[in-house]
């Protein structure tokens, strides 16, 4: 491989899943403002922002493949961010509790040579457990997933206040779909194996 592989971002749970592919890679974090526009679609603001972070990156990095994310979550329509702290965690996962939420986790792979953009929207059911308040604080005072969509991660004790999870690909839910990623790499011209 001729070109840099860079991960436009610095989330410590896609770089555990980017070390999967055995390729070598950098982290860089893009600072990109993640508001969402009014009247924009949850899969719209998760894939307009992978792009974005992408094409950041690319800006100073001219020759390389640059994988972009985003993820949104959503209950009814509503875009649920990262909580950032306890209080809003608490009241995400009482406003969730015995429903189902979608995970629409975008991917983007942007090659800053040629210019050419790959990229796909990857949504992901989670249906809670109808939890109790004290079933609540006991994940959220463990897990302190303040920085995780939806307050929660499946990847950990998350799980346990999960009912079901229906989708094509398990890594979509921790923030980079991994199926979609080869596909694009090998695009690209880069096997994985």
């Amino acid at each position: 491989m001729t070109q840099n592989l860079i991960l436009a971002s610095s989330s410590p749970f896609r770089r555990e899943l980017l070390t999967h592919l055995q390729i070598p890679f950098t982290c860089i974090s893009p600072d990109v403002d993640e508001t969402p526009f009014s009247n924009e679609l949850p899969q719209q603001t998760a894939l307009r922002l992978a792009q974005e972070k992408a094409k950041k990156v690319g800006v100073t990095h001219t020759d390389a493949l640059i994988i972009g994310c985003d993820q949104v979550a959503t209950l009814d329509n509503l875009q649920l961010g990262k909580p950032l702290n306890h209080d809003n965690a608490t009241k995400q996962l009482r406003m969730m509790r015995g429903r189902e939420v979608i995970f629409y986790s975008a991917l983007c792979l942007y090659n800053a040579n040629t210019k050419n953009m790959q990229a796909e929207v990857v949504p992901y059911v989670v249906k809670f457990r109808n939890l109790t308040d004290a079933q609540i604080e006991s994940y959220l005072l463990k897990e302190q997933p303040y920085h995780c969509a939806g307050s929660a991660k499946s990847e950990g004790l998350g799980i346990a206040i999960i009912e079901k999870m229906i989708g094509e690909d398990p890594n979509a839910l921790i923030g980079l779909p991994m199926i979609a990623l080869v596909s694009m790499l090998q695009n690209e011209g880069l096997a994985v194996i």
